[in-house]
């Protein structure tokens, strides 16, 4: 995987071969970089990312300079990767955390403006998880969740759904909070 970006672009990083891991293509990364980028201040965003597998999304981030990235996978060795890359390239804003997503999901109380969630691609569960971060309100109101899914599953039925991006067998789908969870301001 390649850095498309920041202060660390260019450089590859080779993980492990025996990772169970299927990372986000730079062609689709790209992408997704520049539609984020183009609507929100990376300099004050606090960012969740699911299914960290290489940790290709969160150390993109940090190498954008995002100060408060979250880093959840349940993998020891995705874990173990994660932590030496943070380690080598002084990448102090990742916390990586070794969880089950959905378990992580029920607990976590802090809310984020970026969740981006790379899930395995045959897990049947996928739907559940915009259901549990909206749910659980850890979106914030301006925020957005973006799930990268196999093009042929369609997640257009979901609560907060707002759009989906193709980029061959990929595709990132884009939930925000519903209408109906926005916090109103009190006006008495």
């Amino acid at each position: 995987m390649r850095i498309i970006g920041g202060r660390l672009k260019g450089i590859r990083l080779n993980a492990p071969e025996n990772l169970p891991v299927r990372p986000t293509t730079d062609m689709a990364k790209e992408a997704l970089f520049n539609i984020l980028y183009n609507a929100y201040d990376f300099d004050n965003c606090k960012v969740l990312d699911l299914f960290c597998g290489t940790g290709n999304i969160s150390i993109e981030f940090a190498s954008r300079g995002l100060s408060a990235i979250t880093a959840v996978d349940k993998h020891s060795g995705c874990v173990y990767w994660v932590k030496s890359v943070i380690q080598k390239y002084d990448l102090q804003a990742i916390d990586v955390q070794k969880a089950d997503v959905f378990k992580f999901l029920e607990q976590h109380e802090k809310s984020y403006q970026i969740i981006f969630a790379d899930p395995p691609y045959d897990l049947p569960t996928i739907p559940l998880i915009s259901e549990l971060v909206l749910k659980n309100n850890l979106l914030t109101d301006n925020g957005v969740l973006i799930v990268e899914h196999p093009t042929n599953l369609r997640l257009e039925a979901q609560l907060g759904y707002k759009e989906t991006r193709k980029y061959g067998n990929s595709s990132f789908s884009f939930f925000e909070k519903p209408e109906s969870l926005l916090e109103k301001p009190n006006i008495l």
